[in-house]
C-alpha cells in the first residue's frame, strides 16, 4: 500500500474508533444515537487526535501509523479532549478522565498492534512464498 493510503486509511481508522468509545459511552449512559449527540461528544477527541497527527507529522516527519507513534495521538486526543470539554463546559469528572484514557489508550494502540501484527504476517507469507 502506498504511504499516502496507509496514512489515509490510519487516520479513518483513529477517526472510527474516536466515534466507536463516543458511541459506546453515550450507550452505556443511556444517551440518544442521535448523529449530533455522537458527535458533541466525539468531536473534542476527534480534536485531540487531529492535533496528535499534526505533532508527530511536524516532528518525525511522517504519520502517526505505528504503535510509538500512536502514543503521541493517544496522548493528545486524552489531553486534548478534556481541554476541550474544559473550554466548552462539558463533563470532566475524574472517573470519565480515567476511563477516557483507558479506552482510547486500549483502542488507538490496541488497533495498531493488531495491524502491526497483520502486516508482519503478510510480510512473512510474501517472503516465504
Amino acid at each position: 500500500m502506498r504511504p499516502s493510503r496507509s496514512a489515509a486509511l490510519a487516520a479513518l481508522l483513529d477517526a472510527g474508533v474516536l466515534l466507536l468509545f463516543a458511541a459506546l459511552g453515550r450507550r452505556s449512559h443511556g444517551e440518544g444515537g442521535a448523529l449530533l449527540g455522537l458527535w458533541q461528544t466525539a468531536w473534542p477527541f476527534l480534536a485531540g487526535a487531529a492535533l496528535g497527527w499534526l505533532v508527530v507529522a511536524g516532528a518525525r516527519r511522517r504519520a502517526p501509523i505505528g504503535v510509538r507513534d500512536g502514543v503521541v495521538v493517544w496522548v493528545a486526543t486524552v489531553a486534548g479532549g478534556m481541554a476541550v470539554r474544559t473550554l466548552t463546559g462539558a463533563g470532566t469528572a475524574p472517573s470519565f478522565v480515567v476511563v477516557a484514557t483507558v479506552v482510547t489508550g486500549v483502542l488507538l494502540l490496541g488497533r495498531r498492534v493488531v495491524g502491526a501484527a497483520w502486516s508482519a504476517r503478510r510480510a512473512a507469507r510474501s517472503t516465504s512464498a
